[in-house]
């Protein structure tokens, strides 16, 4: 009777509060609103009930590694005036369970990572005590472990550490304030593909999976190429290609491991897949570096999975929905020219040596330059230009270079270090795409030779696919001011984004993942911010 009566007198209680304006002042000086709020955060039968303001922080000076989360949550409470969000009137919610599930298996998502407070939290799931009422310090962990989990899954490194790695490219911006109403209305879209994260992302995870799964099986061994052996090709027979053989099947280029050890069309089939995934000529001779690279343990593959998700964080989808843009990654030396989404040129590009890196970062082009002048920069005029031109007083004309008040230059034409045309997105790091006269670098395995800049095998087609649809330009106008040898510059006039990336893992449409070599040692130095962040 006694508790029928306590649970009439809250009733009434919360009708009245319902009623009564926020702004309502109590003798004391405090607000009704407030009171009866203290007053309900402690009754389990009432979790739609404001809490106590007051408390946010309080908890963050408990829990103070979660304190660089307090402005977000400070702002959804503010959003939901402060009412609780983790419970509803049976108890915890579902989406809090399904939070704690994901908050265990951050592996899955390529991190490895300490979760702020783990102890605390398992303690809270593990009480079945906490399933029941609300509790505003459970309120608050439930909500800053719902930021966490946005902040390292979602969002990535802090935008100045990515700087300090040398990412450039544009960040995304956003809250995930909002998010959360849409998870808590619906849990489980946590378990489906965020809209905010690339679709390769998602990708890269499947193929986490894949070689996580390769290593609980015990990955592969090394492969032992005796010192006699130099190479390896078609009809080759020797012990060595047993081991090749298992790593291939393992990795999943060959559908079957015969045992055999002589190399036979079937292993060849499988040594062409490998080596298309890893960014080596499609030919069938085995050498040395060849079985370097397979020897590269199924754990370090593990860990360039990991920081290539982690790049996938930093972009927004939205980049690519540009009706053409261009991209270019940097490790597997290749750009890709996109229309409505899809692929319509690749050609192989020349990059930065490890001195002269090319800068990961995006630009809209806005002109092509035909027959262009090549400036020389101060930076290669002193280095360079003028050491030789102390040499031999005959270096600017037999490179058909003039002066040009204190700069030299070099005139359109055969040798021109830019070739027939250039194609120009305005930036401060001085980066741009040409074309090149020395055409057999393009034979190379490693393409990191240039300056800075982006040098093309394909430049004229990359001028017609930037020109298509300009009436102006016809390919007959093209070709001629390519080979006039008389500078001509155009603007454009549609603006094409351009973004050049670092991403030494990718997955291709066929689901097949590739992996590059970390010419500028970027995967190191992500990776050691990953695990020490």
């Amino acid at each position: 009777m006694k508790r029928l009566l306590i649970s009439f007198l809250f009733s009434i209680a919360y009708f009245l509060f319902l009623l009564l304006p926020l702004t309502t002042k109590a003798s004391n000086g405090k607000t009704m609103a407030l009171n009866l709020a203290m007053l309900y955060q402690r009754v389990p039968s009432f979790p739609d009930v404001p809490f106590d303001s007051t408390l946010i922080a309080p908890f963050f000076k408990k829990y103070p590694k979660l304190n660089y989360l307090k402005p977000e949550v400070v702002a959804l409470y503010q959003k939901h005036e402060y009412h609780y969000l983790w419970y509803d009137s049976t108890g915890r919610n579902e989406f809090a369970d399904l939070l704690y599930d994901k908050i265990n298996n951050l592996d899955q998502e390529g991190l490895q990572i300490k979760v702020p407070y783990q102890e605390k939290i398992h303690t809270i799931f593990l009480d079945p005590e906490n399933e029941e009422k609300p509790e505003v310090e459970v309120e608050l962990l439930m909500s800053s472990l719902y930021f966490f989990y946005a902040d390292r899954v979602l969002k990535g490194i802090d935008l100045n550490k990515s700087k300090e790695l040398g990412w450039y490219l544009p960040r995304k911006k956003q809250s995930y304030v909002n998010r959360l109403d849409s998870l808590l209305q619906d849990p489980s879209l946590i378990n489906k593909p965020d809209k905010d994260l690339l679709g390769q992302y998602y990708q890269l995870k499947a193929a986490l999976q894949d070689y996580r799964n390769i290593e609980k099986k015990g990955g592969w061994s090394t492969i032992v190429l005796p010192t006699k052996i130099k190479s390896l090709k078609p009809s080759d027979t020797a012990t060595a290609i047993l081991q090749i053989r298992n790593r291939l099947y393992l990795s999943g280029d060959l559908k079957n491991d015969s045992k055999k050890n002589n190399y036979d069309s079937e292993l060849l089939s499988g040594v062409l897949k490998y080596k298309e995934r890893n960014a080596f000529s499609a030919d069938p001779e085995l050498l040395p570096k060849h079985i370097k690279d397979m020897n590269v343990t199924v754990q370090q593959r593990i860990k360039t999975l990991m920081v290539n998700m982690e790049r996938c964080r930093w972009l927004s989808p939205s980049l690519t929905k540009n009706e053409r843009h261009i991209v270019v990654n940097i490790p597997s030396f290749t750009l890709t020219f996109f229309k409505d989404g899809k692929p319509v040129l690749t050609s192989k590009v020349v990059v930065g040596k490890s001195m002269n890196k090319t800068v990961v970062f995006s630009g809209q082009m806005s002109q092509i330059i035909f027959s262009p002048y090549w400036n020389v920069p101060p930076s290669i005029l002193r280095k360079e230009i003028l050491p030789a031109i102390a040499k031999n007083s005959n270096y600017l004309s037999i490179h058909d270079m003039e002066w040009v008040g204190n700069r030299v230059r070099q005139r359109p034409g055969e040798q021109n270090a830019l070739g027939k045309v250039k194609f120009v997105f305005p930036n401060s790091h001085i980066i741009y795409m040409h074309d090149t006269p020395s055409k057999s670098l393009f034979n190379e395995e490693q393409r990191a030779f240039s300056h800075g800049c982006i040098r093309l095998e394909k430049p004229r087609d990359l001028a017609i696919m930037v020109l298509e649809g300009d009436k102006n330009w016809p390919v007959e106008k093209i070709d001629a001011a390519m080979n006039r040898e008389v500078e001509k510059t155009y603007n454009l006039k549609t603006k094409i984004p351009v973004y050049i990336g670092y991403f030494t893992s990718w997955v291709d449409p066929q689901g097949e993942v590739h992996f590059y070599d970390d010419i500028y040692g970027h995967d190191a130095r992500l990776l050691e911010t990953l695990l020490t962040d």
